[in-house]
């Protein structure tokens, strides 16, 4: 289901995006760069915490990793990354699928600067063997997504 819910928002949005179906597995960053034949940091990795009335999403580059420091600084609570299931219910997407797209539920979606180094990037869409190329300028569109700084 979750594949085809990131399908409907594009079709539905006319987003002209293509979700790319893999054989290989897509389910960690690691697994994703491979199968795509991009570098690790050019997966756009999508990360679900919980604050205190509400759950986010944060979007980085697939090597970076959050900064309790800043994600303390951004948010004022310390980070709370959402379990499995909480993951599964929230978005819609299993662990390994995550994206800001096509999810069950309204969440505010942001986005690190580290993924300002690249033109475009590849986040997972729906599934642990699909992922979609997009631009950050499109990225930022679909998802409303604000421009943080929580990685290092």
């Amino acid at each position: 289901m979750s594949i085809e819910s990131v399908r409907k928002q594009f079709s539905e949005e006319k987003l002209g995006l293509e979700v790319l179906e893999l054989k290989e597995s897509t389910a960690t960053v690691e697994l994703a760069a491979k199968a795509i034949g991009v570098e690790p940091g050019q997966i756009a990795k999508t990360m679900a915490f919980g604050l205190k009335d509400k759950d986010i999403l944060i979007v980085s580059k697939g090597d970076a990793k959050v900064d309790n420091r800043k994600y303390k600084d951004c948010f004022s609570t310390k980070a709370k990354m959402l379990n499995v299931d909480e993951v599964l219910e929230i978005t819609g997407h299993p662990v390994g699928g995550v994206c800001p797209f096509g999810l069950k539920n309204p969440l505010e979606v942001y986005l690190d600067v580290s993924l300002k180094q690249y033109d475009y990037v590849y986040p997972a869409a729906g599934s642990p063997h699909a992922a979609v190329k997009v631009t950050l300028d499109k990225l930022e569109e679909i998802t409303n997504g604000e421009w943080i700084d929580v990685c290092k």
